[in-house]
């Protein structure tokens, strides 16, 4: 029973230092309004093994084979009270169908996802100058507060570098 339990244990603290420390700081996606194309960052592990391999893909989209898509989810807490939680997705589909060839979240905020996906339409199709003024500053995804351990030593967020200057500037 002792084995059995320092066993469950060991792979109990291997998930959660992975779920917690092993994913990098941020996914982000990068708009070349420029290029009319997106960069997506991509984290994938197996999490029914914390001992497995994990990897980082990038991958460059067309922005004309790009859709939004709304998603709900339903759902119970702890207490029995009904959850629902809304986000946002990119669903990257074949030239000239619908059929979708990949997803992934831009937000999973429940505010806001109209004006989400019309702030980065607008970017995308007439600039930045036809954006309303922000007042939010831009952050750099490695910038992370000092009181979060498990985002400062999580890996950084790093391009290749190929990708990174194509990604930053125009044809």
């Amino acid at each position: 029973m002792f084995l059995f339990l320092l066993a469950a244990y060991s792979y109990l603290a291997a998930f959660l230092y992975q779920t917690d420390v092993c994913p990098p700081r941020d996914l982000p996606i990068r708009f070349n309004r420029l290029r009319r194309k997106i960069y997506v960052y991509g984290f994938h592990m197996v999490w029914w093994n914390p001992f497995a391999h994990r990897y980082v893909t990038t991958a460059s989209h067309d922005w004309d084979d790009v859709r939004a898509e709304v998603w709900e989810q339903w759902g119970a807490s702890s207490s029995g009270t009904l959850m629902i939680k809304w986000g946002l997705s990119i669903a990257i589909v074949k030239p000239g169908t619908n059929e979708v060839l990949e997803r992934f979240h831009l937000s999973t905020y429940n505010k806001d996802l109209d004006n989400l996906w019309a702030y980065v339409c607008t970017y995308m199709q007439l600039g930045p100058d036809a954006l309303p003024p922000c007042d939010i500053e831009p952050r750099d995804a490695n910038d992370v507060p000092a009181y979060n351990l498990a985002l400062r030593w999580a890996p950084l967020v790093e391009w290749p570098e190929a990708m990174d200057i194509e990604s930053r500037s125009a044809p």
